[in-house]
């Protein structure tokens, strides 16, 4: 039976109930789904103010399982220090239940549709790849930015779990005006030293 991703994170607080869980435990009780499931938990974070140094080891990890994804990978891998990281329980519990809550507004918007790209055996890499840049653009220095690459990065994994091409397109959209709004930005910051002295007279 096809479980929905919120339910997957149910299944998951319940075993956290039991004891800490780690990014191998998750893992390996989602198998396949877990790709995006520990994506999408490793990024939910980056959506509030986030203590700073983080962004790294997390962004890191969501690349390394994108990436994997882009080479056609069905069986996720993290290399051991990553894997057996486990979330202190009380922070592992409010970012499950804060994951439930924003899977279940998309999943309102989520079902099957376009099957012939939802199935398509590139998809899977190519959204993999779309989620990889947006994890370098998650891990970039620049200030303030991070909620925007991260709604891309759980558009795309609800909608690979969910098997909806239409939400997969709407994530490709927004990769690509992420994607322009970075450059804009990179833009601004690489001309501000000529314009500087020029709005000072």
């Amino acid at each position: 039976m096809h479980l929905k991703f919120s339910q997957d994170i149910k299944l998951l607080l319940q075993r956290l109930a039991e004891k800490p869980l780690s990014l191998g435990d998750i893992l390996a009780e989602t198998s396949e789904r877990g790709f995006n499931l520990v994506i999408a938990l490793l990024v939910l974070p980056f959506l509030f103010p986030m203590p700073p140094g983080l962004t790294g080891p997390f962004g890191a990890a969501c690349l390394i399982l994108s990436m994997q994804m882009v080479l056609g990978r069905r069986s996720p891998w993290l290399p051991r220090k990553i894997a057996t990281y486990k979330f202190p329980r009380s922070f592992a519990n409010v970012l499950l239940q804060n994951l439930r809550r924003v899977t279940r507004i998309l999943e309102k918007i989520a079902r099957p549709r376009l099957s012939k790209i939802a199935d398509n055996s590139y998809t899977w890499r190519f959204n993999g790849l779309c989620i990889s840049w947006l994890a370098v653009l998650l891990i970039s220095p620049v200030p303030l930015t991070n909620p925007i690459p991260t709604i891309g990065i759980l558009i795309l994994a609800v909608a690979t779990i969910e098997s909806d091409g239409l939400l997969m397109c709407i994530g490709y959209i927004f990769t690509v005006l992420t994607t322009l709004l970075f450059a804009f930005i990179g833009y601004v910051f690489f001309i501000a030293p000529s314009l500087l002295p020029q709005l000072l007279r």
